[in-house]
């Protein structure tokens, strides 16, 4: 982007979920950076392969792809479902914005108008989470989970056809597909159904040194300081529990009344064990700053807190209080 009119290149997965909320961010990037845009699809392993998640090796299956082609120099910035963005930092790169969340809850999607309380003892329900997964045996241990893979649109029609019961996805991808609307599905409330850290949060990565200045203005611009404060919490603790994909973990950050919020909980993977923690901070201001250093604090004792209470006895974890 050092030409004046230039094109924006983003990367993005090619899924049409990856291709919809690209789009939507690159356009505003476009216009505020006041530059045409292209979108650049890059195919990952983990989109081709039929294999579990957790047997690929972990969400970073996702963004590896992305973060070569970015290093390579064959796109200017990247988005990605932040969700499926590693905790750690890849060497020459940095997150650029984190735009305002979406919906951060689940849905669940069901035959005939069920919820997840009038699922028939046996239903088989779909997902391919883990975290899901653990949650599901947690509250119905009567019901079959199935692990699946596939776009939404796959795992929907696999309901359609009567294959799966249910299956439960995540409301921003819907949303952001326009299928709520369509399928009137039963919203899983987070203070029960926590859901993966950073879930309905876009991340953008570009590479670290000196920006375009029309680009970092317009990512300035579109960056969410109470959006980058809760999900680096939520974030935060799966980096400190030493976490991957295959550990069922939920965590819900807020940001109100001036406190910010985080409550982590931490499942075993059939769901008869869970252990959870609860803290609060007062950001010192509003000021990015100050909330990301809120954010710290409250991840810290909420990660010590879990492991005190026996969290890496019954969760593949690797972090020691």
């Amino acid at each position: 982007m050092n030409a004046a009119n230039a094109a924006l290149r983003v990367g993005t997965r090619g899924s049409a979920l990856a291709l919809a909320q690209t789009t939507a961010i690159a356009n505003r990037i476009g216009a505020l950076a006041g530059a045409p845009v292209d979108i650049i699809p890059i195919t990952s392993h983990g989109d081709t392969s039929r294999e579990s998640l957790s047997s690929l090796g972990g969400t970073g299956v996702f963004a590896s792809a992305l973060r070569e082609s970015l290093l390579a120099g064959d796109c200017d910035l990247i988005v990605h479902s932040l969700k499926d963005l590693p905790t750690g930092a890849h060497p020459g790169l940095a997150i650029g914005a984190t735009p305002k969340r979406a919906d951060a809850r689940d849905v669940l999607c069901a035959r005939d108008g069920l919820t997840l309380a009038t699922l028939p003892v046996g239903a088989r329900v779909g997902t391919g989470s883990p975290r899901r997964a653990a949650q599901l045996r947690s509250l119905r241990p009567d019901l079959e989970v199935v692990d699946i893979r596939g776009n939404v649109d796959t795992r929907l029609a696999r309901v359609g056809e009567g294959d799966l019961d249910a299956v439960v996805l995540a409301a921003a991808g819907l949303g952001r597909l326009g299928r709520l609307d369509q399928l009137a599905p039963e919203f899983l409330e987070l203070s029960a159904w926590p859901t993966a850290p950073g879930q309905g949060a876009l991340a953008i990565e570009v590479r670290e040194g000196k920006a375009d200045r029309r680009l970092a203005e317009a990512l300035a611009a579109i960056n969410h300081g109470g959006t980058q404060a809760t999900t680096a919490a939520e974030r935060l603790v799966l980096a400190r529990l030493e976490a991957g994909c295959a550990a069922p973990i939920g965590a819900t950050a807020v940001v109100d009344d001036g406190l910010l919020f985080l409550t982590a909980t931490v499942y075993s993977p059939d769901g008869t064990r869970k252990v959870t923690s609860s803290h609060a901070a007062t950001p010192e201001s509003h000021s990015a700053y100050h909330l990301v250093e809120a954010a710290k604090d409250v991840a810290e004792r909420a990660s010590r807190e879990l492991l005190a209470g026996g969290a890496a006895e019954f969760a593949p974890l690797k972090g020691t209080s």
